[in-house]
This record gives C-alpha cells, structure tokens and sequence, in this order.
C-alpha cells in the first residue's frame, strides 16, 4: 500500500509515479502563475490551492508521466526518482510541453484555439510601455534608431 507520506516505503512504481507527476504539477504550476492564473481556480479539482494546477496536468498525465514513470522503473536504477526526474525533463523538451499547457490554459479560459507559432521568432516578444509587444531578438537600447533596427 502507497503512503504518500513515507516515498521510501513505497513500490518502484509508485515512486516513481509520484516522481513524474510531482514534475508535472511543477511545470504546469509554473505556467499558470506565469499565465497570470490563479492555481486554485480548479474546475473538476475543488478545495485546494493548486486544484488549477491538478486539472490542467491531468491533460497531459496518460502522454507524459505515466509513460516515463513505467519506463523508468523497468529499468531498475538505484535512485528511481533521479532517473525519473531528469527523464521528465527530456520529455518536457522533446514534446515542447510548455508550449502546449501555455496554448491549452489560454484555450480554456479564452475559448479560442491558440495557434502555434510559425517560426522560433514567433514564440517570444518583449512588452515595450508605448508600442505595446515588440519582436525579440533585437536591440532596443537607449541611443538606438529603432525604426532603422527593426528594418534589419
């Protein structure tokens, strides 16, 4: 039997389930914070202060920590929750997960289908005060023609 407070005592699998949806719930309670959302927002999670956050990693659960938490046990390393931690991390990367809960959040909560971007230039912008969100990748420091800059 799991005991969610003594991760020792548990099964490989279980440790290592808890390993990969613990990344999840980080990865995904860092987006929405950074989305401006409140993580207690909760829709189908109710009553706790990151129930947000549990709604939105369960999209990704069956794709992303199941599968990596089962890999990784079949493995049998000594310290399961390193060898799960630095597999999410990859799989963070390969799947571009963050972009995916960024589209999905805002899709929710706006009720419009965020597209994804075309090009890497498409992905980050910076916030100027007077002309509002600006490309990055370009230079906008004091003393600069920026008309000439973005002409470049």
């Amino acid at each position: 039997m799991f005991d969610p407070n003594d991760y020792d005592a548990g099964s490989e699998i279980n440790k290592a389930l808890s390993a990969a949806h613990t990344c999840l719930y980080g990865i995904v309670h860092a987006a929405i914070v950074a989305l401006g959302c409140s993580p207690g927002l909760g829709f189908v999670h109710t009553g706790h202060e990151k129930s947000f956050v549990y709604d939105i990693a369960d999209l990704y659960k069956a794709d992303v920590s199941i599968p990596v938490a089962f890999r990784a046990a079949t493995t049998k390393p000594d310290d399961i929750g390193s060898v799960v931690r630095h597999a999410m991390r990859d799989e963070f990367y390969n799947l571009a997960i963050l972009d995916r809960i960024v589209r999905d959040v805002k899709g929710l909560l706006l009720g419009e289908v965020v597209q994804e971007p075309d090009t890497m230039e498409d992905l980050v912008t910076l916030w100027d005060d007077k002309r509002g969100e600006v490309p990055a990748g370009k230079s906008y420091a004091e003393g600069w023609d920026r008309e000439a800059v973005e002409e470049t």
